[in-house]
């Protein structure tokens, strides 16, 4: 059903671990895609989904960070770790894939653990459907929404197939609104013709390496609307002071002033998640946990969301 794509980063990888039973018990699969050299994070967050009993894809061949020139440690990682069913190997096809070694990968795996190809700039479907041959319907296809139209996906049709789609929009802090449309995907993706959706959660595609200074501090939380045909939306709280990188700590007590603020006008239509009630803690104690464990806090809340929504937490 549901599949949040994670860029292998230290919180999100810490997400995938305080989630892990939450997403297991949902039938929700993580998508990771390792971008740090360290394999030891994504080592306890695998083994936190195996021991919920959940599952995940773990891409093999990351376009971004320091593995995508070599994936060998990636391969050596779930060949000695994880030999079970419930991590798949995640091929991607991106636009510099050369088919004839994501094939490679794939006979590699096959056989051996369940399959995910991620398509994301791949130009030639019928060369991959014609490579797969009589495995074209063993193996899952996800598809990033903005390189994959009807017609692509139409080639994997009797497969299982899922739209992975961001719905976080990339500015600057400064520059959000206050609300926005997130995504309705929760709700259209039978319409699609999927089995299932994805997403970026609220840090969006777009990869860096690390933050730059934080002019403005913003915690995004979605919730789902149940007026407005139960899309998502995203409320940005953004602190008052957006001019200077001073201070991240006193901007985000003004972020979680906003945010509090909202939460007890009764009107935010937001989840009291365990992420939420963590929030409400650190804002009684005036304490800032740093911006990564923000963002986790937020991703923590993005999962807990949709899972209430499928009525599974």
């Amino acid at each position: 059903m549901y599949h949040p794509y994670f860029r292998g980063k230290q919180y999100e990888l810490i997400t995938v671990r305080d989630m892990a039973e939450l997403m297991a018990a949902a039938g929700f699969v993580p998508i990771i895609e390792p971008v740090k050299e360290s394999l030891g994070g994504l080592q306890r967050a695998l083994g936190a989904v195996c021991t919920a009993k959940g599952r995940a894809v773990v891409i093999v061949n990351p376009y971004h960070g320091e593995h995508s020139e070599d994936g060998e440690g990636i391969e050596e990682l779930l060949s000695e770790g994880f030999p079970d069913a419930n991590i798949s190997a995640g091929i991607l096809l991106t636009k510099d894939t050369v088919l004839a070694e994501a094939g490679e990968s794939y006979a590699l795996h096959k056989g051996k653990r369940p399959i995910t190809l991620i398509h994301a700039g791949f130009a030639d479907p019928k060369g991959v459907v014609d490579a797969l041959g009589d495995d074209l319907t063993t193996v899952k296809h996800v598809f990033f929404e903005p390189y994959c139209g009807k017609l692509y996906r139409k080639h994997f049709a009797g497969s299982k197939r899922v739209l992975l789609r961001d719905g976080f929009q990339r500015r600057r802090n400064k520059d959000h609104p206050e609300m926005e449309l997130f995504s309705d995907l929760h709700i259209t993706y039978g319409e699609e013709g999927m089995d299932g959706f994805g997403d970026f959660l609220i840090v969006g595609d777009e990869f860096t390496e690390s933050g730059g200074p934080a002019y403005a501090v913003a915690i995004h939380l979605t919730f789902i609307d149940r007026t407005q045909d139960s899309a998502m939306y995203i409320y940005h709280f953004k602190s008052k002071r957006v001019d200077t990188p001073t201070d991240p700590a006193g901007k985000f007590g003004e972020a979680l002033d906003a945010m509090i603020k909202k939460l007890d006008s009764g009107t935010s239509g937001m989840l009291e998640t365990s992420a939420v009630r963590e929030f409400r803690a650190l804002h009684e104690a005036k304490h800032f946990p740093g911006l990564g464990y923000v963002k986790k806090l937020s991703m923590n809340h993005h999962i807990e969301t949709l899972a209430a929504f499928f009525g599974k937490a």
